[in-house]
């Protein structure tokens, strides 16, 4: 077995949980917009949105679990749930930490959105917004991809569709 293969699986499973993230992200801001239309979306789209934001939790966790079994960097548990411990590139790893906390408290949440008021559940899903941005600090500041074109455009394309939303739905959501 490759020496490196828990470093390639911490890598890859982190940047799809990101593509997964963005994904899901700028989908529940088309859907929050209108821009699709007015009716009220098909319950599979729905369905569509809960489960990959279900699944960038999942690549999370592969994330963190493949760098705990990689021994070229050795993290220990603490280093990767607790912001700012971890010895290497400690600052970069917090806003993973931070943004994974966020992620877990949004995907809880919505798993329960019918016991909780809508207000409640509505502010804590707006959370989505900083998790992405949060996991694409943590990404472009740790990530050895950083320099890689095509992680660059997946950076700047989720950021892009993320802020073009938001200038979209901030002035419908004030109406």
């Amino acid at each position: 077995m490759n020496p490196q293969a828990w470093w390639f699986v911490a890598r890859g499973a982190g940047l799809v949980a990101y593509g997964l993230l963005a994904c899901t992200v700028v989908g529940g801001l088309l859907l929050s917009t209108h821009l699709l239309g007015r009716r009220p979306a098909p319950d599979w789209v729905l369905d569509w949105h809960r489960f990959v934001g279900g699944l960038a939790l999942v690549f999370t966790a592969v994330h963190l679990l493949a760098l705990l079994a990689d021994d070229y960097i050795t993290f220990s548990v603490p280093d990767l749930l607790i912001p700012g411990v971890a010895p290497w590139r400690p600052g970069a790893l917090a806003w993973g930490v931070v943004a994974l906390y966020l992620l877990v408290s949004v995907q809880v949440t919505s798993l329960v959105r019918d016991r909780l008021p809508r207000t409640v559940w509505r502010r804590i899903h707006y959370l989505s917004v900083p998790v992405l941005l949060l996991a694409g600090i943590h990404t472009f500041t740790a990530g050895t991809d950083a320099r890689n074109p095509i992680v660059a455009m997946l950076l700047g394309g989720a950021t892009a569709a993320t802020v073009l939303l938001l200038a979209f739905r901030l002035p419908v959501r004030s109406r």
